[in-house]
């Protein structure tokens, strides 16, 4: 047994001296400095956006000691991310592939680098996803101070995500790579997070009880204002129910929100809406938030 331990220890050791090739202090705040890490080899940084108080004048030290200027691509500020760009000698950190899901009970390392040396601490996948953000992984790692922005590592040395403190003060959450890619993605072509966009006010109702059990939910969106020359204006009317978009249930405003990102910005979707006591679909094309 004792074997056993030796090599799993050396094992994630291991990990950290690899994955600490990636890792990078960012200087964005007057207090303690955070975490980033390499996304890409071309000085792309994450980081998160709470530990990033301005859009000038942020350094970020680098694995070799050096200290460099690093420039603000965008920030993602619901998602709690920063992306950074700088010019230095930086290896990105390894993705899995999509075959390979991180699972509850999956050991996992949260690393920082807030001063000039890698920090490691060791914890286990609690949940996957929540109520609150899609493309969340909860963990119980603790998150030392100035731990935020730094990667959640699985066993064999690959990031699965981003650490933050900035959304749950009992909870340490990572936002998963595959919320990250579509964040930078985006920050990149953009320069900031497209929000789609309806024009439609709306509070949420309990469905008829035989209406409920039909579709299986609770509860939709009853629209109480819809805005001209919006998206909506001409295919939702007040009073309407809104229960899907494209068949992704729309129980509360929050899931109505994550409904709208900005891939979907110009596209046309399904909107099923209680109309008049029956179920009807509209084509509604999604506009984007100014």
């Amino acid at each position: 047994m004792s074997e056993t331990l030796k090599a799993l220890s050396n094992g994630l050791a291991d990990v950290v001296e690899t994955v600490s090739n990636s890792l990078v202090r960012v200087n964005g705040r007057r207090r303690l400095s955070a975490t980033g890490f390499a996304w890409n080899d071309d000085g792309v940084i994450i980081t998160a956006h709470h530990v990033v108080r301005r859009d000038e004048g942020i350094t970020v030290g680098l694995p070799n000691g050096d200290t460099v200027p690093a420039t603000m691509i965008g920030r993602a500020q619901n998602a709690d991310v920063a992306v950074l760009k700088v010019d230095g000698d930086l290896h990105a950190s390894t993705h899995p592939k999509s075959d390979d899901p991180l699972r509850v009970g999956n050991l996992v390392l949260a690393l920082g680098r807030p001063r000039n040396t890698p920090q490691a601490t060791l914890g286990v996948v609690s949940a996957i996803g929540s109520r609150r953000m899609e493309g969340t992984i909860q963990t119980d790692v603790v998150m030392y101070p100035g731990f935020s922005g730094g990667p959640l590592v699985d066993a064999s040395g690959q990031v699965r995500g981003m650490n933050t403190s900035g959304f749950s003060r009992g909870a340490s959450i990572a936002i998963a790579n595959s919320y990250l890619t579509n964040i930078v993605d985006t920050l990149l072509e953009h320069g900031k997070m497209r929000q789609g966009y309806l024009g439609v006010g709306a509070q949420p109702v309990r469905l008829p009880e035989a209406l409920a059990e039909e579709i299986g939910q609770e509860t939709g969106l009853m629209l109480a204002s819809v805005e001209s020359d919006s998206p909506a204006d001409g295919a939702l009317l007040l009073g309407d129910i809104v229960i899907s978009l494209d068949d992704d249930p729309t129980p509360t405003l929050d899931a109505l929100l994550s409904l709208l990102g900005g891939n979907r910005v110009g596209t046309e979707v399904a909107v099923k809406v209680v109309r008049g006591g029956q179920i009807e679909t509209v084509a509604v094309t999604i506009g984007e938030k100014s």
